[in-house]
Protein backbone atom coordinates (compact mmCIF):
# COMPACT_ATOMS: atom_id res chain seq x y z
CA UNK A 1 0.00 0.00 0.00
CA UNK A 2 0.04 2.49 2.26
CA UNK A 3 -2.64 4.63 0.34
CA UNK A 4 0.88 6.68 2.49
CA UNK A 5 -2.09 4.09 1.16
CA UNK A 6 -0.43 4.53 -2.58
CA UNK A 7 -4.21 1.20 -3.66
CA UNK A 8 -3.91 -0.37 -3.30
CA UNK A 9 -0.83 1.98 -1.55
CA UNK A 10 -2.75 5.64 -0.93
CA UNK A 11 -0.48 8.70 0.13
CA UNK A 12 -2.38 11.90 1.22
CA UNK A 13 -0.35 14.74 2.74
CA UNK A 14 -1.81 17.82 1.11
CA UNK A 15 -1.97 21.45 2.08
CA UNK A 16 -5.12 22.47 0.26
CA UNK A 17 -4.55 26.20 0.38
CA UNK A 18 -1.20 25.66 -1.32
CA UNK A 19 -3.16 24.07 -4.16
CA UNK A 20 -4.88 27.40 -4.75
CA UNK A 21 -1.58 28.68 -6.13
CA UNK A 22 -2.14 26.62 -9.26
CA UNK A 23 -5.41 28.45 -9.85
CA UNK A 24 -4.35 31.98 -9.01
CA UNK A 25 -1.58 34.17 -10.32
CA UNK A 26 -0.32 36.93 -8.07
CA UNK A 27 2.88 38.90 -7.59
CA UNK A 28 2.66 38.29 -3.84
CA UNK A 29 1.74 34.65 -3.39
CA UNK A 30 2.25 34.68 0.37
CA UNK A 31 -0.26 37.51 0.82
CA UNK A 32 -2.75 35.75 -1.45
CA UNK A 33 -2.48 32.49 0.46
CA UNK A 34 -3.09 34.30 3.75
CA UNK A 35 -6.04 36.09 2.16
CA UNK A 36 -7.54 32.83 0.91
CA UNK A 37 -7.08 31.13 4.28
CA UNK A 38 -8.81 34.04 5.98
CA UNK A 39 -11.80 34.17 3.64
CA UNK A 40 -12.26 30.52 2.71
CA UNK A 41 -10.64 28.75 5.64
CA UNK A 42 -12.82 26.82 8.12
CA UNK A 43 -13.89 28.24 11.49
CA UNK A 44 -11.31 27.58 14.22
CA UNK A 45 -11.96 25.76 17.49
CA UNK A 46 -8.82 24.52 19.21
CA UNK A 47 -10.80 23.25 22.19
CA UNK A 48 -12.64 20.61 20.13
CA UNK A 49 -12.02 17.07 21.44
CA UNK A 50 -14.73 15.21 19.53
CA UNK A 51 -15.54 16.08 15.96
CA UNK A 52 -18.53 18.43 15.63
CA UNK A 53 -19.29 18.70 11.92
CA UNK A 54 -22.04 21.26 12.47
CA UNK A 55 -19.44 23.73 13.75
CA UNK A 56 -17.89 24.01 10.30
CA UNK A 57 -20.30 26.38 8.57
CA UNK A 58 -19.71 29.90 7.32
CA UNK A 59 -20.77 32.35 4.63
CA UNK A 60 -18.46 34.30 2.35
CA UNK A 61 -19.61 37.43 0.55
CA UNK A 62 -18.72 37.41 -3.12
CA UNK A 63 -19.71 39.64 -5.99
CA UNK A 64 -21.73 37.97 -8.74
CA UNK A 65 -22.48 39.45 -12.13
CA UNK A 66 -26.02 38.52 -13.16
CA UNK A 67 -26.58 37.98 -16.90
CA UNK A 68 -29.97 39.05 -18.25
CA UNK A 69 -28.90 37.33 -21.48
CA UNK A 70 -27.32 33.93 -20.53
CA UNK A 71 -25.98 33.50 -24.08
CA UNK A 72 -23.22 35.97 -23.19
CA UNK A 73 -21.93 33.82 -20.32
CA UNK A 74 -19.52 31.67 -22.32
CA UNK A 75 -17.86 34.61 -24.02
CA UNK A 76 -17.46 36.46 -20.74
CA UNK A 77 -15.82 33.53 -18.96
CA UNK A 78 -13.43 33.09 -21.88
CA UNK A 79 -12.56 36.77 -22.38
CA UNK A 80 -12.50 37.85 -18.73
CA UNK A 81 -11.09 34.82 -16.96
CA UNK A 82 -8.66 36.93 -14.92
CA UNK A 83 -11.67 38.39 -13.09
CA UNK A 84 -13.57 35.11 -12.60
CA UNK A 85 -13.48 33.09 -9.37
CA UNK A 86 -11.49 29.89 -9.81
CA UNK A 87 -11.34 27.77 -6.68
CA UNK A 88 -11.18 23.95 -6.60
CA UNK A 89 -14.64 22.37 -6.18
CA UNK A 90 -16.42 25.75 -6.51
CA UNK A 91 -18.57 26.46 -9.57
CA UNK A 92 -18.10 29.98 -10.85
CA UNK A 93 -21.41 29.94 -12.74
CA UNK A 94 -24.32 30.00 -10.28
CA UNK A 95 -28.08 30.43 -10.19
CA UNK A 96 -29.28 33.85 -9.08
CA UNK A 97 -33.04 33.64 -8.89
CA UNK A 98 -34.23 32.75 -12.38
CA UNK A 99 -31.02 34.02 -13.97
CA UNK A 100 -27.44 32.85 -14.24
CA UNK A 101 -24.48 34.67 -12.82
CA UNK A 102 -20.68 34.52 -12.75
CA UNK A 103 -18.82 34.79 -9.45
CA UNK A 104 -15.99 37.28 -9.57
CA UNK A 105 -12.46 36.84 -8.25
CA UNK A 106 -12.29 36.42 -4.45
CA UNK A 107 -10.70 39.86 -4.00
CA UNK A 108 -14.04 41.39 -4.97
CA UNK A 109 -16.31 41.52 -1.92
CA UNK A 110 -17.71 45.05 -1.84
CA UNK A 111 -20.20 46.42 -4.37
CA UNK A 112 -18.94 49.96 -3.86
CA UNK A 113 -15.37 49.21 -4.82
CA UNK A 114 -15.37 45.96 -6.83
CA UNK A 115 -14.92 47.69 -10.18
CA UNK A 116 -11.59 49.09 -8.99
CA UNK A 117 -10.13 45.60 -9.35
CA UNK A 118 -11.63 44.74 -12.74
CA UNK A 119 -9.98 44.71 -16.14
CA UNK A 120 -11.18 47.07 -18.84
CA UNK A 121 -12.52 44.07 -20.75
CA UNK A 122 -14.79 43.08 -17.86
CA UNK A 123 -16.00 46.66 -17.39
CA UNK A 124 -16.89 46.77 -21.08
CA UNK A 125 -18.94 43.58 -20.75
CA UNK A 126 -20.84 45.05 -17.77
CA UNK A 127 -21.67 48.21 -19.66
CA UNK A 128 -22.45 46.67 -23.04
CA UNK A 129 -24.64 43.77 -21.86
CA UNK A 130 -26.19 45.31 -18.78
CA UNK A 131 -24.66 42.89 -16.29
CA UNK A 132 -26.01 43.38 -12.79
CA UNK A 133 -23.61 43.17 -9.81
CA UNK A 134 -24.97 41.67 -6.59
CA UNK A 135 -23.63 40.26 -3.35
CA UNK A 136 -23.71 36.47 -3.38
CA UNK A 137 -23.75 34.61 -0.05
CA UNK A 138 -21.50 31.64 -0.68
CA UNK A 139 -22.23 28.99 1.96
CA UNK A 140 -19.49 26.63 3.15
CA UNK A 141 -19.90 23.55 5.33
CA UNK A 142 -17.83 20.60 6.59
CA UNK A 143 -17.91 18.91 3.19
CA UNK A 144 -16.16 21.84 1.50
CA UNK A 145 -12.85 21.48 3.34
CA UNK A 146 -10.22 18.79 3.04
CA UNK A 147 -8.81 16.76 5.89
CA UNK A 148 -5.83 18.98 6.64
CA UNK A 149 -8.01 22.13 6.53
CA UNK A 150 -10.25 20.71 9.25
CA UNK A 151 -7.34 19.47 11.36
CA UNK A 152 -5.57 22.83 11.08
CA UNK A 153 -8.68 24.39 12.56
CA UNK A 154 -8.88 22.11 15.61
CA UNK A 155 -5.37 20.99 16.54
CA UNK A 156 -3.13 23.09 18.82
CA UNK A 157 -1.07 25.68 17.00
CA UNK A 158 2.19 24.07 18.12
CA UNK A 159 1.27 20.95 16.12
CA UNK A 160 0.43 22.62 12.81
CA UNK A 161 3.84 22.22 11.16
CA UNK A 162 3.10 18.65 10.10
CA UNK A 163 -0.57 17.66 9.98
CA UNK A 164 -0.89 13.83 10.10
CA UNK A 165 -3.23 13.22 7.18
CA UNK A 166 -0.90 10.72 5.46
CA UNK A 167 -1.70 7.03 5.76
CA UNK A 168 -1.06 3.63 4.26
CA UNK A 169 -4.07 1.65 3.12
CA UNK A 170 -4.72 -2.08 3.09
CA UNK A 171 -8.18 -2.92 1.84
CA UNK A 172 -10.66 -0.80 3.77
CA UNK A 173 -8.17 -0.02 6.57
CA UNK A 174 -6.15 3.20 6.72
CA UNK A 175 -3.08 2.89 8.91
CA UNK A 176 -1.48 6.00 10.38
CA UNK A 177 1.60 6.33 12.58
CA UNK A 178 0.83 9.08 15.06
CA UNK A 179 3.71 10.65 16.92
CA UNK A 180 3.27 10.85 20.69
CA UNK A 181 2.22 14.49 20.65
CA UNK A 182 -0.68 13.69 18.29
CA UNK A 183 -1.98 10.61 20.12
CA UNK A 184 -4.30 12.57 22.51
CA UNK A 185 -6.10 13.77 19.37
CA UNK A 186 -6.14 10.34 17.69
CA UNK A 187 -9.92 9.83 17.66
CA UNK A 188 -10.47 13.28 16.19
CA UNK A 189 -7.79 12.79 13.53
CA UNK A 190 -9.08 9.32 12.68
CA UNK A 191 -12.66 10.51 12.22
CA UNK A 192 -11.63 13.32 9.88
CA UNK A 193 -9.53 10.94 7.76
CA UNK A 194 -12.46 8.51 7.68
CA UNK A 195 -14.88 11.24 6.58
CA UNK A 196 -12.64 12.59 3.85
CA UNK A 197 -11.65 9.30 2.17
CA UNK A 198 -14.55 7.39 0.68
CA UNK A 199 -12.66 4.10 0.31
CA UNK A 200 -11.66 4.00 3.98
CA UNK A 201 -13.93 2.25 6.49
CA UNK A 202 -11.52 1.87 9.41
CA UNK A 203 -8.66 4.05 10.66
CA UNK A 204 -6.02 2.52 12.96
CA UNK A 205 -2.89 3.73 14.71
CA UNK A 206 -0.11 1.47 15.91
CA UNK A 207 0.40 1.71 19.66
CA UNK A 208 3.80 0.05 19.84
CA UNK A 209 6.77 -0.53 17.59
CA UNK A 210 7.29 -3.65 15.51
CA UNK A 211 9.01 -5.80 18.06
CA UNK A 212 7.65 -9.31 17.77
CA UNK A 213 9.34 -11.99 15.72
CA UNK A 214 6.28 -11.93 13.46
CA UNK A 215 6.66 -8.19 12.60
CA UNK A 216 3.20 -7.37 13.96
CA UNK A 217 2.15 -4.61 16.35
CA UNK A 218 -0.84 -3.71 18.45
CA UNK A 219 -3.33 -1.30 16.91
CA UNK A 220 -5.83 1.19 18.21
CA UNK A 221 -8.99 1.59 16.13
CA UNK A 222 -9.44 5.37 15.95
CA UNK A 223 -12.55 5.53 13.77
CA UNK A 224 -14.89 3.32 11.78
CA UNK A 225 -15.78 -0.33 12.17
CA UNK A 226 -13.64 -2.63 14.29
CA UNK A 227 -12.92 -5.03 11.44
CA UNK A 228 -9.32 -5.67 10.38
CA UNK A 229 -9.97 -8.60 8.04
CA UNK A 230 -9.10 -7.01 4.72
CA UNK A 231 -8.91 -7.85 1.05
CA UNK A 232 -6.17 -6.13 -0.93
CA UNK A 233 -5.39 -6.17 -4.65
CA UNK A 234 -1.77 -6.04 -5.75
CA UNK A 235 0.24 -7.22 -8.75
CA UNK A 236 -2.90 -8.62 -10.39
CA UNK A 237 -3.69 -10.80 -7.36
CA UNK A 238 -6.11 -10.71 -4.44
CA UNK A 239 -4.89 -11.07 -0.88
CA UNK A 240 -6.94 -11.70 2.24
CA UNK A 241 -5.54 -11.36 5.74
CA UNK A 242 -6.12 -10.00 9.21
CA UNK A 243 -4.16 -6.75 9.24
CA UNK A 244 -3.57 -7.00 13.00
CA UNK A 245 -2.02 -10.49 12.87
CA UNK A 246 0.33 -10.38 9.86
CA UNK A 247 2.86 -8.00 8.33
CA UNK A 248 1.71 -6.08 5.27
CA UNK A 249 3.18 -2.88 3.85
CA UNK A 250 1.46 -1.40 0.82
CA UNK A 251 4.39 0.97 0.32
CA UNK A 252 6.42 -2.00 -0.88
CA UNK A 253 4.17 -2.63 -3.88
CA UNK A 254 6.73 -1.23 -6.32
CA UNK A 255 9.47 -3.34 -4.77
CA UNK A 256 7.30 -6.47 -4.98
CA UNK A 257 6.69 -5.90 -8.68
CA UNK A 258 10.33 -5.04 -9.39
CA UNK A 259 11.64 -8.30 -7.98
CA UNK A 260 8.82 -10.41 -9.37
CA UNK A 261 9.66 -9.13 -12.85
CA UNK A 262 13.22 -10.45 -12.42
CA UNK A 263 12.25 -13.92 -11.20
CA UNK A 264 12.50 -16.73 -13.67
CA UNK A 265 14.84 -14.90 -16.00
CA UNK A 266 17.43 -17.60 -15.40
CA UNK A 267 15.01 -20.51 -15.03
CA UNK A 268 14.67 -22.44 -11.79
CA UNK A 269 12.62 -21.81 -8.68
CA UNK A 270 12.25 -18.96 -6.18
CA UNK A 271 12.77 -19.61 -2.47
CA UNK A 272 10.77 -17.04 -0.49
CA UNK A 273 12.25 -17.28 3.01
CA UNK A 274 9.96 -14.78 4.75
CA UNK A 275 6.91 -14.99 2.51
CA UNK A 276 4.29 -13.36 4.73
CA UNK A 277 0.86 -13.68 3.11
CA UNK A 278 2.45 -14.03 -0.34
CA UNK A 279 3.11 -10.61 -1.97
CA UNK A 280 6.13 -12.07 -3.80
CA UNK A 281 5.16 -15.73 -4.01
CA UNK A 282 1.57 -15.53 -5.26
CA UNK A 283 2.13 -13.07 -8.16
CA UNK A 284 5.22 -15.06 -9.17
CA UNK A 285 3.10 -18.22 -9.20
CA UNK A 286 0.55 -16.37 -11.33
CA UNK A 287 3.37 -15.86 -13.85
CA UNK A 288 4.00 -19.65 -13.89
CA UNK A 289 7.13 -19.33 -11.78
CA UNK A 290 7.62 -22.05 -9.18
CA UNK A 291 7.99 -20.83 -5.61
CA UNK A 292 8.76 -22.48 -2.30
CA UNK A 293 7.19 -19.97 0.11
CA UNK A 294 7.82 -20.05 3.84
CA UNK A 295 6.78 -18.05 6.89
CA UNK A 296 7.18 -18.70 10.61
CA UNK A 297 4.06 -16.78 11.68
CA UNK A 298 1.15 -19.28 11.87
CA UNK A 299 -1.31 -16.53 10.90
CA UNK A 300 0.77 -15.52 7.87
CA UNK A 301 1.08 -19.17 6.90
CA UNK A 302 -2.69 -19.60 7.16
CA UNK A 303 -3.40 -16.63 4.91
CA UNK A 304 -0.55 -17.58 2.56
CA UNK A 305 -2.28 -20.90 1.97
CA UNK A 306 -5.62 -19.15 1.49
CA UNK A 307 -4.15 -16.65 -1.00
CA UNK A 308 -2.46 -19.42 -2.98
CA UNK A 309 -5.86 -21.06 -3.45
CA UNK A 310 -7.70 -17.77 -3.95
CA UNK A 311 -5.43 -16.93 -6.89
CA UNK A 312 -5.35 -20.51 -8.25
CA UNK A 313 -1.58 -20.83 -7.96
CA UNK A 314 -1.62 -24.19 -6.12
CA UNK A 315 0.44 -25.94 -8.81
CA UNK A 316 3.19 -23.32 -8.74
CA UNK A 317 3.47 -22.27 -5.10
CA UNK A 318 4.18 -24.66 -2.23
CA UNK A 319 4.06 -23.27 1.31
CA UNK A 320 5.76 -24.17 4.58
CA UNK A 321 5.68 -22.95 8.19
CA UNK A 322 9.33 -23.16 9.26
CA UNK A 323 11.85 -20.90 10.94
CA UNK A 324 13.77 -19.06 8.24
CA UNK A 325 17.04 -20.79 9.13
CA UNK A 326 15.48 -24.23 8.97
CA UNK A 327 13.84 -23.39 5.66
CA UNK A 328 17.13 -22.32 4.05
CA UNK A 329 18.90 -25.44 5.37
CA UNK A 330 16.20 -27.75 4.05
CA UNK A 331 15.21 -25.82 0.92
CA UNK A 332 17.41 -27.70 -1.57
CA UNK A 333 16.09 -31.06 -0.40
CA UNK A 334 12.48 -29.77 -0.15
CA UNK A 335 12.66 -28.63 -3.76
CA UNK A 336 13.96 -31.96 -5.04
CA UNK A 337 11.22 -33.78 -3.13
CA UNK A 338 8.55 -31.46 -4.55
CA UNK A 339 9.84 -31.86 -8.10
CA UNK A 340 9.94 -35.67 -7.80
CA UNK A 341 6.43 -35.82 -6.34
CA UNK A 342 4.75 -33.33 -8.69
CA UNK A 343 6.34 -34.48 -11.92
CA UNK A 344 5.10 -32.50 -14.90
CA UNK A 345 2.28 -30.00 -14.48
CA UNK A 346 -0.11 -29.59 -17.39
CA UNK A 347 -2.31 -26.58 -18.04
CA UNK A 348 -4.66 -25.69 -20.85
CA UNK A 349 -3.81 -22.48 -22.67
CA UNK A 350 -6.41 -20.70 -24.81
CA UNK A 351 -5.21 -20.44 -28.40
CA UNK A 352 -8.37 -19.26 -30.14
CA UNK A 353 -11.55 -17.84 -28.66
CA UNK A 354 -14.91 -19.30 -29.50
CA UNK A 355 -16.80 -17.53 -32.30
CA UNK A 356 -20.45 -17.47 -31.36
CA UNK A 357 -21.54 -16.31 -34.81
CA UNK A 358 -20.01 -19.36 -36.46
CA UNK A 359 -20.67 -21.72 -33.54
CA UNK A 360 -17.00 -22.66 -33.42
CA UNK A 361 -15.58 -24.05 -30.15
CA UNK A 362 -12.63 -22.44 -28.42
CA UNK A 363 -9.23 -23.96 -29.17
CA UNK A 364 -6.85 -24.90 -26.35
CA UNK A 365 -3.30 -26.18 -26.26
CA UNK A 366 -1.76 -28.16 -23.41
CA UNK A 367 1.27 -26.48 -21.86
CA UNK A 368 3.61 -28.60 -19.77
CA UNK A 369 5.70 -27.25 -16.89
CA UNK A 370 8.45 -29.22 -15.19
CA UNK A 371 9.67 -28.13 -11.77
CA UNK A 372 13.44 -27.53 -11.90
CA UNK A 373 15.46 -29.07 -9.08
CA UNK A 374 17.55 -25.99 -8.38
CA UNK A 375 16.82 -22.45 -7.25
CA UNK A 376 17.25 -19.43 -9.50
CA UNK A 377 16.49 -16.92 -6.72
CA UNK A 378 15.97 -16.53 -3.02
CA UNK A 379 14.14 -13.50 -1.67
CA UNK A 380 14.64 -12.45 1.95
CA UNK A 381 12.26 -9.63 2.81
CA UNK A 382 12.95 -9.19 6.51
CA UNK A 383 15.04 -6.00 6.49
CA UNK A 384 15.58 -5.81 10.25
CA UNK A 385 17.44 -9.13 10.42
CA UNK A 386 17.61 -10.90 7.04
CA UNK A 387 21.38 -10.38 6.76
CA UNK A 388 21.92 -12.49 9.86
CA UNK A 389 20.37 -15.49 8.08
CA UNK A 390 22.86 -15.46 5.21
CA UNK A 391 25.27 -17.84 6.95
CA UNK A 392 22.70 -20.61 6.40
CA UNK A 393 23.58 -20.54 2.70
CA UNK A 394 27.05 -21.79 3.54
CA UNK A 395 26.94 -25.40 2.42
CA UNK A 396 23.51 -25.06 0.77
CA UNK A 397 24.40 -27.93 -1.60
CA UNK A 398 26.82 -29.74 0.70
CA UNK A 399 24.54 -32.72 1.29
CA UNK A 400 25.98 -35.51 -0.93
CA UNK A 401 22.57 -36.51 -2.32
CA UNK A 402 21.63 -32.92 -3.10
CA UNK A 403 25.04 -32.22 -4.63
CA UNK A 404 24.73 -35.26 -6.86
CA UNK A 405 21.33 -34.14 -8.15
CA UNK A 406 22.16 -30.52 -8.91
CA UNK A 407 25.51 -31.31 -10.50
CA UNK A 408 23.80 -33.74 -12.84
CA UNK A 409 21.63 -30.94 -14.28
CA UNK A 410 23.29 -29.51 -17.41
CA UNK A 411 21.60 -26.12 -17.09
CA UNK A 412 22.22 -25.78 -13.33
CA UNK A 413 23.08 -22.29 -12.11
CA UNK A 414 23.82 -20.93 -8.69
CA UNK A 415 20.99 -18.90 -7.12
CA UNK A 416 20.77 -15.14 -6.87
CA UNK A 417 20.26 -14.03 -3.27
CA UNK A 418 17.99 -10.97 -2.96
CA UNK A 419 18.24 -9.77 0.63
CA UNK A 420 16.52 -6.69 2.09
CA UNK A 421 18.22 -4.71 4.81
CA UNK A 422 18.47 -1.35 6.53
CA UNK A 423 21.73 0.54 6.77
CA UNK A 424 21.06 3.11 9.49
CA UNK A 425 23.40 5.95 10.31
CA UNK A 426 23.52 8.59 13.01
CA UNK A 427 21.89 11.98 12.51
CA UNK A 428 24.97 13.43 14.21
CA UNK A 429 27.34 12.29 11.46
CA UNK A 430 27.58 13.71 7.94
CA UNK A 431 25.19 11.82 5.69
CA UNK A 432 27.11 8.96 4.06
CA UNK A 433 27.20 8.68 0.30
CA UNK A 434 25.47 5.75 -1.38
CA UNK A 435 28.89 4.27 -2.09
CA UNK A 436 29.74 4.40 1.61
CA UNK A 437 26.47 2.73 2.56
CA UNK A 438 27.00 0.04 -0.09
CA UNK A 439 30.49 -0.58 1.24
CA UNK A 440 29.19 -1.03 4.78
CA UNK A 441 26.58 -3.56 3.66
CA UNK A 442 29.11 -5.40 1.52
CA UNK A 443 31.48 -5.71 4.47
CA UNK A 444 28.73 -7.22 6.61
CA UNK A 445 27.69 -9.75 3.97
CA UNK A 446 31.15 -11.09 3.10
CA UNK A 447 31.85 -11.50 6.82
CA UNK A 448 28.61 -13.45 7.36
CA UNK A 449 29.06 -15.77 4.36
CA UNK A 450 32.77 -16.09 5.14
CA UNK A 451 33.84 -15.38 1.56
CA UNK A 452 35.50 -12.30 0.09
CA UNK A 453 33.19 -11.72 -2.87
CA UNK A 454 34.15 -8.44 -4.63
CA UNK A 455 31.72 -5.57 -4.25
CA UNK A 456 31.48 -5.40 -8.04
CA UNK A 457 29.53 -8.68 -7.88
CA UNK A 458 26.75 -7.03 -5.87
CA UNK A 459 23.76 -4.98 -7.04
CA UNK A 460 22.36 -2.42 -4.61
CA UNK A 461 18.83 -1.08 -5.02
CA UNK A 462 17.50 1.68 -2.77
CA UNK A 463 13.94 0.59 -1.97
CA UNK A 464 12.88 3.55 0.16
CA UNK A 465 13.90 5.71 3.08
CA UNK A 466 11.92 4.57 6.10
CA UNK A 467 13.33 7.58 7.94
CA UNK A 468 15.89 10.24 6.96
CA UNK A 469 18.68 8.15 8.52
CA UNK A 470 17.24 4.70 7.79
CA UNK A 471 17.43 3.72 4.11
CA UNK A 472 16.17 0.30 3.04
CA UNK A 473 18.09 -1.60 0.36
CA UNK A 474 17.67 -4.76 -1.63
CA UNK A 475 21.08 -6.32 -2.24
CA UNK A 476 21.42 -9.00 -4.93
CA UNK A 477 24.38 -11.27 -5.55
CA UNK A 478 25.02 -14.71 -6.96
CA UNK A 479 25.84 -17.23 -4.25
CA UNK A 480 29.50 -18.20 -4.82
CA UNK A 481 30.17 -21.83 -5.65
CA UNK A 482 32.74 -21.97 -2.83
CA UNK A 483 29.98 -21.03 -0.37
CA UNK A 484 27.16 -23.16 -1.81
CA UNK A 485 29.19 -26.40 -1.91
CA UNK A 486 31.35 -25.81 1.16
CA UNK A 487 31.84 -28.94 3.27
CA UNK A 488 31.74 -28.96 7.03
Amino acid sequence: MLRRLRPNLININFRSFNSFKAFFHSQNKTDRRIFMMTRFGPPINREMKELDRSFFTKEVDLVVLVFPDPSKLGGFVKDCKQDVLYIPSVKHIVDVGSNKGVLLHEKNQDLSTFQDNLSDNTKQYIKEFGLIPQIYKFKLDYNFWRADDILRAVLPEKLLDEIPTGFAQAGHVAHINLRDEFKPFGKLIGQVILDKNSKVETVVDKIDSIGSKFRTFQMDVLAGKDDLLVEQSESGCRFRFDFSKVYWNSRLNTEHERLISSFGSNGGVVGDVFAGVGPFAVPAGKKKIFVLANDLNPESYKYLQENIKLNKTDDFVKSSNLDGRDFIKQSAKLLIEWADAAGTIEEKKLIKKRKHSENQPAVFDTVKYTIPKYFSDYVMNLPDSALTFLDEFIGLYSDPEVEKVVKSIPEFKLPTINVHCFEKFSSNEPEPTMEELHSRIHAKIIKIIDFDLPIEEFKFHLVRKVAPTKPMFCVSFTLPEEVAFKKF
